[in-house]
């Protein structure tokens, strides 16, 4: 018997590619910017239809009790914790690479740890104060590096690794925590 996967759609002007997303509570929710026609989108999901049962089937399989999930009242709690943490970390790997920067922002994003933007400013998750040291310092560590390279080329990754040589090894730490940005 074939599954039907349901979804919500969002059309977005900011968006510039198609994203699919799959929550914790088993919604999947398509973003795509306007103009893309449903044929399109229908053909997307049928793609990744293996990911997205998957992912559902993950998710059932979690204990709920083990599944943090944030509220707004939870970003305004903490948010000057982490811009004092962030703040404090960007301070010490800057003395090691000295790049300049415009300010340092805390938001409450559902899909990013970090960003640089183009005008130099920091942009980190506030949910950066629930991750361990380690993974702390490389968010840090890797938004300063976009401010040399705007990119993640070997010229971008060899400067993360003047202060995380098991850089591999950190990445794939990530794959353990993405229900924490829920």
């Amino acid at each position: 018997m074939e599954k039907i996967i349901t979804y919500t759609h969002k059309k977005s002007q900011r968006a510039k590619r198609m994203r699919l997303a799959v929550y914790c509570d088993g919604s999947v929710v398509i973003t795509s910017p306007f103009g893309v026609q449903q044929s399109i989108i229908d053909k997307f999901v049928l793609d990744k239809k293996q990911w997205i049962c998957d992912k559902i089937q993950f998710f059932k399989s979690v204990d709920n009790k083990n599944i943090r999930t944030f509220s707004h009242k939870d970003y305004l709690d903490n948010k000057s914790k982490a811009y004092d943490l962030v703040n404090e970390r960007v301070r010490f790997y800057n003395k090691i690479y000295g790049f300049s920067f415009n300010k340092i922002y805390i938001k409450n994003q559902k899909t990013r740890w970090g960003s640089c933007s183009k005008k130099r400013n920091l942009n980190f998750n506030y949910k950066i104060l629930f991750l361990n040291n380690k993974l702390q310092d490389y968010i840090i560590v890797h938004e300063l590096c976009h401010l040399k390279e705007f990119n993640h080329s070997k010229k971008f990754w060899n400067l993360v690794q003047k202060s995380f040589l098991d850089n591999p090894e950190i990445r794939s730490q990530f794959r353990r925590y993405p229900l924490l940005l829920q």
